[in-house]
């Protein structure tokens, strides 16, 4: 009984973030400011809980958690112009203003910059947000991408071999010419990973100027004909199709050994 009760626990930082309360970084600062309490204890630093069964309020309210509610799945089409956080100290327009018709308390999967637009997930299930953004996961993510000037064999080469990031090579990426027009390429680019502003980095990495940046599709989810600003709920056919696509492994176990990666 008490192997399965280990199992059973996780860190109560982890817990506070996958529920979509705030990041971990920020959760670890308020346990240390004795904030947290797990069934009325102030917990500590290091401390571990039952997410199912042991009840954890932050500054005397409850957290509800992923095991305690009904789980929520949403898409949005992100308009530009909204940074994808769920608050702002400098008072930017963030996605959450979108989404103030969801009575659940939800979350962004992921992060599109503020100049970026389109498909962009929400949810309430953080294990579902970390094996979807995990690199682990190998979930694909498809954005149309308009260029300028123009584009040469030898940069479409690059863009699809792997360029040198950060200090650290992407993965090879597919990349398609949609459009050439005179003064402006679209492209089609599919990716692998979701390092900080990957898609822009690596064009410029190639000298191409990014003029707009969509994404259209994550896993098989597509975007399709849903309007800038506008949500809706996934289809269980959709959940179950972009739970198929995540790469069978330790996704989630890796977690805890690596930062993610956006």
């Amino acid at each position: 009984m008490t192997k399965r009760c280990d199992i059973m626990e996780s860190r109560i930082q982890k817990i506070i973030s996958e529920s979509g309360y705030c990041s971990r970084r920020k959760a670890e600062q308020l346990i240390a400011a004795g904030r947290v309490r797990v069934n009325g204890r102030v917990c500590t630093p290091g401390d571990k809980a039952d997410a199912s069964r042991d009840v954890i309020s932050i500054d005397g309210e409850n957290l509800e958690t992923s095991a305690k509610r009904e789980l929520v799945y949403y898409m949005l089409n992100k308009p530009r112009g909204y940074v994808t956080t769920t608050s702002d100290e400098l008072e930017r327009r963030c996605v959450m203003d979108l989404m103030q018709g969801v009575s659940e308390r939800v979350f962004p999967v992921g992060r599109l910059d503020r100049n970026s637009e389109g498909l962009l997930l929400f949810t309430n299930d953080g294990d579902f947000a970390n094996s979807i953004t995990h690199p682990s996961g190998h979930v694909s993510k498809t954005y149309r991408v308009t260029v300028r000037p123009d584009i040469t064999e030898e940069q479409l080469s690059q863009l699809s071999g792997g360029v040198i990031i950060d200090g650290e090579k992407t993965l090879p990426a597919s990349v398609s010419v949609l459009v050439k027009e005179e003064g402006r390429v679209v492209l089609q680019v599919t990716i692998r990973e979701g390092r900080n502003r990957q898609i822009r980095k690596m064009c410029e990495a190639v000298g191409l100027e990014v003029a707009r940046l969509k994404r259209i599709s994550i896993g098989p989810l597509k975007l399709g004909m849903l309007k800038p600003g506008e949500y809706r709920s996934l289809t269980p056919k959709e959940l179950s199709a972009i739970r198929g696509s995540i790469k069978k492994g330790d996704v989630l176990n890796a977690s805890d050994n690596k930062k993610r990666r956006r």
